[in-house]
């Protein structure tokens, strides 16, 4: 009977490991950032994140007035390999893997634009309504080595009010392989003149419309700042997630009428489920 008994225990934690390792498996990220979701759990097919956030952040670009915001989070995901073709909010994309040390990413997504109303102080007043518009983003990561602890990153965001550009440098903290844990990053930011002037230009009719000074700003050296990312499970389906973003512009960008403060900020925190 003990040798019986003794059989049955070494097959059930026999069992539980293997049951542990394939739960492991499952939960492997295409790169293992916090910044990066993935649903997928390392399974080709479909996959579904869905959640909410709240961020506290500026009213817009440049504004020092701040409120609470609520979101929808997560996104559709479908992996086949080392690709993953998403559609999250009002982005449609893909990524890829490649040399396990270079993450891509291509998507195209809507630029909503700054609304005169979004300043309940009346700061945007007679400056009208920004444009709406498409945006293209084209973005490389490149890894140190395979672990992702270190990493490079480029991008381009290219679109009907202009273009922006980022470089930045990141560290992912934790050993998990599920995209878990904690990362941060430090980004220079540039940007060319109409993309400046969609955010903090004024042309004459706006000037006269809402009496600040008429600003043409040229294209150049925005911002630097810092991002700090967090996502962790608390269920096996339930993550919750968050991020701080800290910008400070340059002194082109704070000389403008509509730029109010030296800075930006945004907190954020939510919870998504994993189907």
């Amino acid at each position: 009977m003990k040798t019986i008994t003794g059989i049955l225990l070494v097959m059930l934690m026999h069992s539980a490991l293997v049951d542990s390792a394939k739960a492991q498996d499952r939960k492997a990220a295409l790169v293992p950032l916090p910044s990066v979701d993935d649903f997928t759990r390392g399974e080709n097919g479909w996959a579904l994140g869905l959640g909410l956030s709240v961020e506290y952040e500026a009213a817009y670009e440049g504004s020092d007035e701040y409120d609470f915001e609520v979101d929808l989070a997560g996104a559709v995901q479908w992996r086949r390999g080392d690709n993953i073709f998403y559609w999250a909010g009002e982005t449609l994309g893909w990524r890829g893997l490649r040399s396990e040390i270079w993450l891509l990413d291509a998507a195209v997504g809507f630029d909503e634009g700054r609304e005169e109303s979004d300043s309940d102080d009346g700061h945007l007043d007679g400056l009208g309504d920004g444009d709406e518009g498409v945006e293209f983003v084209l973005q490389a990561r490149r890894a140190f080595d395979a672990d992702w602890r270190y990493w490079l990153d480029g991008r381009v965001v290219a679109g009907e009010n202009g273009t922006l550009g980022l470089l930045a440098v990141g560290r992912r903290f934790g050993d998990q392989t599920d995209g878990t844990g904690h990362e941060i990053a430090i980004a220079v930011v540039f940007h060319d003149s109409d993309y400046a002037n969609t955010d903090f230009g004024i042309n004459a009719e706006q000037s006269a419309a809402s009496g600040l000074d008429e600003t043409n700003l040229g294209g150049g050296f925005r911002s630097i700042g810092l991002n700090y990312n967090y996502r962790q499970y608390i269920a096996e389906k339930w993550q919750i997630f968050g991020e701080v973003v800290y910008e400070h512009y340059s002194s082109d960008i704070q000389d403008s009428p509509i730029t109010r403060s030296d800075y930006e900020a945004e907190v954020g925190i939510g919870f998504i489920y994993v189907f």
